[in-house]
């Protein structure tokens, strides 16, 4: 099983960026605009659409307030297996991001990791105008 972690810094708050990520339905407006165009909420999850037009369904499986930490899993994108969790840190004045993904066929953690990359470049610039 493929394995990825990236973190992040920003200047946000860590309330303000907790409560960007913990939107599940605004991926689109809150957190990553542009790189998800579309958020559907479903029961028990979401419909994305990413800018290259990919769509995923994604389940939660946590939204844990006192931790700060959101659980999903999802299904399509020729993915066996995915699940992926992203966490707020206080730091420095700001916040630590950590988003670990976990996945099945190995052979899509390239791809994979490169659209976390993506998503966490539009995150860094969309939370910093919060800080």
């Amino acid at each position: 099983m493929a394995s990825i972690r990236k973190e992040i810094s920003t200047k946000a708050p860590p309330s303000e960026v907790w409560a960007a990520i913990r939107d599940v339905g605004a991926l689109h407006t809150r957190l990553v605009p542009g790189f998800v165009t579309d958020t559907r909420l479903e029961d028990g999850g979401r419909v994305v659409t990413f800018g290259n037009g990919m769509q995923v369904l994604e389940r939660i499986v946590d939204l844990d307030d006192d931790a700060r930490r959101l659980v999903w899993s999802a299904a399509g994108a020729n993915l066996t297996h995915h699940n992926a969790s992203v966490q707020v840190f206080a730091e420095n004045g700001g916040s630590r991001i950590v988003w670990i993904a976990d996945l099945l066929p190995d052979k899509m953690k390239v791809p994979i990791e490169d659209m976390i990359d993506q998503g966490l470049s539009v995150m860094k610039t969309t939370l910093d105008q919060l800080g």
